[in-house]
């Protein structure tokens, strides 16, 4: 059943991540066939609370609200030290008496502080990942994933990712006519392909000695070049066995991780801000092929090289008035 939903928020409120679960729980969209919920606003006090973006927000219930709801919610509320006492027992009862719990952004913290990730696989913000892995032993975290469904408790990455998780759980308990319905009005893709992965920038640490400085700039220039470690090492004027634990001492990595990854870089770079073919970005980047460039994207990405030019393509204007023209 999912009738009854209860958003959480804490003060100082994030409005985004409420705004997420107002829009999709806290609309009447019966003239459109679909379902209806009672959708209500709890904090760990009724009143007015401040928000980030300096307006106030009248929160009509306390932590006694959860005890009604299939659904609670818990938007962004931050990483604390605690959390209200009453709102993590709050929490823990509902879900004992047979609620889901749905975390959005920074609200998984609060779910680990009613103890209701130990022994679950879950996710928050990547920027947050290591944090959370160390404050919540006892939880798996997944920090490559838009969301986590270890039922009855649903965790979900950054900001956006909560639209993810809260139309994954519709399709799952509705089905998938009333969650593709719901995406149709908020003009969002009912599902979308990838993970946090493609959202992050990781470049490799940085060489900042002398000693191969030179030889990573020109591999930058020649990454469509077919490249092995001796003819590598031979350039920089090593024996092979040198040469690799110089660049592990000097990168932090392999030659091969390294290459790797500048060449992914270079392909989301190309998938961006041309409309050149997926065969000739492969070719381009020196993975040689579209067969092998998706095969690295899925491994380090999440995703395929055409969903990833779908999702980033459209910021570019200048490939857009090309595509125009």
């Amino acid at each position: 059943m999912l009738k009854n939903v209860v958003a959480v928020v804490l003060e100082p409120v994030h409005p985004f991540e409420l705004g997420v679960a107002s829009e999709i729980f806290g609309l009447d969209r019966s003239d459109d066939g679909l379902p209806v919920y009672d959708f209500a606003l709890a904090a760990d006090r009724s009143g007015r609370l401040a928000t980030h973006a300096g307006f106030g927000l009248d929160v009509p219930y306390g932590p006694e609200r959860l005890a009604e709801a299939d659904l609670v919610v818990v938007t962004a509320v931050g990483r604390r030290a605690e959390y209200p006492p009453a709102l993590t027992e709050a929490l823990r009862a509902a879900v004992e008496r047979g609620a889901r719990a749905l975390s959005i952004c920074s609200g998984s913290f609060l779910l680990g502080a009613a103890g209701l990730l130990d022994g679950r696989r879950a996710t928050t913000h990547w920027k947050h990942a290591d944090e959370m892995a160390r404050r919540f032993p006892l939880s798996t975290i997944e920090p490559d994933v838009l969301y986590v469904d270890d039922d009855p408790v649903i965790t979900s990455a950054g900001t956006a990712a909560g639209i993810d998780a809260c139309l994954h759980l519709v399709r799952k308990l509705q089905g998938a006519e009333v969650a593709r319905a719901i995406a149709r009005r908020m003009v969002v893709a009912p599902h979308r392909e990838g993970g946090q992965a493609q959202f992050v920038a990781r470049p490799l640490p940085v060489c900042d000695a002398a000693s191969l400085g030179g030889l990573l700039d020109w591999l930058r220039r020649h990454l469509d070049q077919d490249l092995t470690v001796d003819q590598l090492a031979a350039r920089a004027h090593m024996s092979p066995r040198t040469f690799a634990r110089r660049f592990q001492e000097e990168t932090g990595t392999t030659p091969h991780r390294w290459l790797t990854n500048q060449r992914l870089l270079l392909a989301q770079r190309l998938l961006e801000s041309t409309n050149d073919p997926v065969d000739v970005v492969a070719a381009r980047c020196g993975f040689g092929n579209a067969a092998t460039l998706r095969h690295h994207f899925g491994r380090w990405l999440g995703t395929t090289p055409l969903a990833y030019r779908r999702a980033f393509a459209g910021c570019w204007p200048e490939l857009a008035n090309r595509i125009a023209r």
